[in-house]
């Protein structure tokens, strides 16, 4: 079965795998030159057992868009290629039930509607079509929460951690800028203490070592309310990383580019609430490091500058609370893995940048990242 299919379908049940559920436009966005051709052969995927289709059907009549998840021939599929045991036929099934039930499927698939608009920017049938087949630039990588849990987390002794659990991450990559971010992902229905409550963990992790943090409201009014909540939540006092917050309305996310446009506006505590400028995703200040692109493939798609979680420079930069000195003098030369790099053209940043020349990764062990000496 595995050999029916074609590229295209294989980074589509990667996908499915790691973010769980996508719609039909969705996908059609990332990867289709029409919605058309996208149920075409959606419709001949399902008809293989590949994948799961399902809809919700609204109180007032009519339903949904059709919604996909990996069905259970995909998830054998997956296993094998990763190989994992594969599930039980019975306890998939019932996996896939919970998920048309689950009472935050329309959050995740706003979540995911957020990156798939962003891995837009790369389709690959329409990159081919305007003759730019191979380009790199746009969504570099893409992490669901549950891969977020497992890698930002921080031991603080005494038997306490800290996790971070952002409703994804993903590094945006435009005109020779790399910016790397955490998004929260907010429809309303928690409460703006809860909301800011999340700052705490945000703060205990060496989070500007990593990117900036979004907030993505539903509203113009709810990110005013937002901002103001920040503020009184800080106290005046500086969180220790970078802040954007944008709205989904149509003052905002209506531009062409969606969350790649100008459509962020950084906080700061001497900031009013509202926001005098917005800036595009690519201008945001730059934090995190840039690693070695990995060489595309279906196994992991939209994870070329994937941080590697048992490179040893990323633990010590785990470990690190503050911001490490620019100067490469201040750094102990503890191992060869630590290359040759340039720096980033913002010289107030702290953050490095490896080589980026592709490289195809080991497939039987993680690559190893670039640091600074």
């Amino acid at each position: 079965m595995w050999f029916r299919l074609v590229d295209r379908d294989r980074r589509l049940l990667a996908l499915l795998a790691e973010h769980k559920v996508l719609t039909t436009n969705q996908i059609a966005a990332i990867e289709f030159l029409s919605v058309r051709r996208a149920q075409d052969r959606l419709r001949h995927l399902r008809e293989l057992g590949v994948v799961f289709a399902f809809r919700e059907s609204y109180l007032r009549g009519g339903t949904s868009q059709t919604r996909y998840a990996l069905g259970y021939l995909g998830a054998r599929l997956i296993a094998a290629q990763r190989a994992e045991r594969p599930p039980a036929p019975k306890a998939y099934t019932e996996s896939l039930e919970r998920l048309a039930l689950w009472p935050k499927l329309e959050h995740q698939l706003g979540v995911n509607d957020f990156f798939c608009t962003l891995a837009a920017h790369r389709n690959p049938a329409r990159l081919r079509e305007a003759g730019r087949d191979g380009e790199v630039d746009g969504l570099t990588q893409w992490w669901s929460e549950r891969r977020c849990t497992e890698f930002f987390w921080k031991y603080l002794g005494g038997g306490r951690e800290t996790r971070l659990r952002p409703d994804g991450y993903g590094c945006w990559e435009e005109d020779g800028r790399t910016v790397r971010f955490f998004l929260e992902h907010d429809t309303g229905t928690e409460s703006l203490t809860k909301v800011t409550g999340k700052l705490a963990d945000y703060a205990a992790f060496p989070t500007d070592a990593f990117g900036v943090l979004l907030f993505s409201v539903h509203s113009t009014r709810r990110e005013i309310a937002l901002r103001t909540a920040l503020r009184r939540a800080l106290g005046g006092s500086e969180p220790g990383f970078v802040i954007a917050t944008a709205a989904r309305d149509d003052s905002t996310f209506g531009h062409a580019d969606g969350p790649a446009g100008p459509i962020w506006g950084l906080w700061t505590p001497q900031g009013g609430d509202t926001v005098p400028r917005r800036y595009r995703l690519a201008e945001l200040p730059q934090r995190g490091p840039s690693v070695e692109h990995s060489a595309s493939n279906t196994d992991q798609p939209f994870n070329e500058a994937a941080l590697d979680p048992n490179d040893r420079e990323m633990s010590r930069r785990i470990d690190t609370p503050q911001p490490e000195p620019a100067d490469p003098a201040g750094y102990v030369d503890d191992d060869d893995d630590l290359g040759d790099v340039t720096l980033y053209d913002d010289a107030d940043d702290d953050v490095y940048r490896a080589p980026t020349a592709p490289a195809r990764p080991d497939v039987h062990r993680p690559r190893r990242t670039r640091w600074a000496a």
